[in-house]
């Protein structure tokens, strides 16, 4: 193997938005990217064979449900991720940070690490950023994440501790990774504060990562704050290494991101959304629980190539959700996954033609958002 398989290569830019391909071990990942979220090492209601045949070339997989089922140890054991689930393309597996951070009440934290009390059995267990990056390693994904705290992002002082506690677990985190074959990614923190995101960005983009990771955003900041927030780090972060933002995967959101100049992004939405009986579309969301979905012989989308949209109806989804048919998660979710992997195929065909920015005004212009959550604390 390579001596250094992870390059990262810009073809090109258009402003700030970039087109690229990120290569690492189990093949290249074309740029800008979704991943598809697998949480327990699968995404919900979709085969490997089926993310394929819609485009994914990079799945998430999460740390923390891992660890505590069916545990690090049984996935070594069965040769990896890749061939546990059958999933032959790159992996990214998060830290278990964000996952045990939302857990308020059930854990405690400490400069070493955290221990929280499992939501499966209730037992008590230990993550710090030795024993992230060890299970990451047993886990064997191509892109693995430093072990962070994510804070809320309004409280000045607690958003300060955490970054710098995110900094020095990031440098035990690199101390503690000993396979060559993984990309270890550091994460910005900071809040909604500029000068801490700058002064985050300015670390993390001196250690000498591979890639870096935006984190603690899209956690009940404006969407505007994100963007800011985006364009803040990414003015420091390196432009010849791939910039991941976390959790984020709303169609505006990619837009605005890939705009700003990242690269990766992931989210649940997509599966969340489908076993909602919600579709996602370049107008905006159609609930297809509605009745007047009943005698509609269109597609979802009638401009959507994938699996769903070439062969069912609205009426045939309709009554599969109200038969409670479990079809319905798969298609609506084929549905879902294709049309965000189609939105940044666009994505990177309009920046490699040096038209993103008329690209981006006009999805814009288009699409309907969900109105948006404007509650902030005092």
């Amino acid at each position: 193997m390579d001596s250094n398989p992870f390059t990262f290569e810009c073809h090109a830019t258009d402003g700030q938005a970039r087109a690229g391909v990120f290569h690492t071990p189990h093949g290249p990942i074309p740029t800008p990217i979704f991943a598809p979220v697998g949480t327990q090492a699968t995404v919900k209601a979709v085969t490997p064979a089926q993310l394929e045949e819609l485009g994914a070339h990079l799945v998430l997989s999460n740390t923390y449900h891992l660890f505590l089922r069916p545990g690090p140890d049984i996935v070594a054991e069965m040769g990896g991720l890749h061939r546990f689930m059958n999933w032959p393309h790159p992996i990214l597996t998060d830290s278990g940070g964000f996952q045990v951070f939302s857990l308020t009440s059930m854990r405690k934290l400490d400069e070493d690490g955290v221990t929280f009390k499992s939501h499966i059995d209730g037992s008590m267990q230990r993550l710090t950023p030795e024993i992230s990056v060890d299970v990451q390693q047993k886990l064997g994904a191509d892109i693995i994440m430093c072990f962070d705290e994510c804070a809320s992002p309004y409280d000045r002082d607690y958003v300060e501790r955490a970054m710098h506690r995110t900094h020095r677990w990031a440098e035990r985190c690199q101390q503690a990774k000993t396979r060559p074959d993984q990309a270890l990614f550091g994460i910005v923190q900071g809040g909604v504060f500029p000068d801490l995101r700058q002064q985050s960005a300015e670390w993390i983009a001196a250690q000498g990562f591979p890639g870096h990771a935006i984190g603690g955003l899209s956690v009940g900041e404006t969407k505007a704050e994100m963007n800011h927030m985006i364009e803040v780090v990414n003015a420091v972060l390196p432009p010849e290494k791939p910039r991941y933002l976390m959790g984020v995967g709303s169609p505006e959101d990619l837009i605005h991101g890939i705009w700003r100049g990242v690269d990766i992004f992931d989210c649940v939405l997509p599966t969340r959304l489908a076993r909602h009986h919600a579709a996602m579309t370049f107008s905006g969301r159609l609930n297809l629980m509605n009745a007047v979905n009943a005698r509609d012989p269109r597609p979802i989308d009638e401009n959507c190539g994938c699996y769903a949209c070439r062969h069912y109806t609205r009426a045939y989804l309709r009554h599969l959700i109200t038969a409670k048919e479990i079809l319905a998660a798969t298609l609506i979710s084929i549905h879902n996954l294709y049309t965000l992997e189609e939105l940044v195929r666009q994505a990177r065909q309009a920046i490699l033609e040096g038209r993103y920015q008329a690209f981006a005004e006009n999805f814009l212009a288009n699409y309907r958002p969900q109105p948006e959550n404007k509650s902030r604390p005092a």
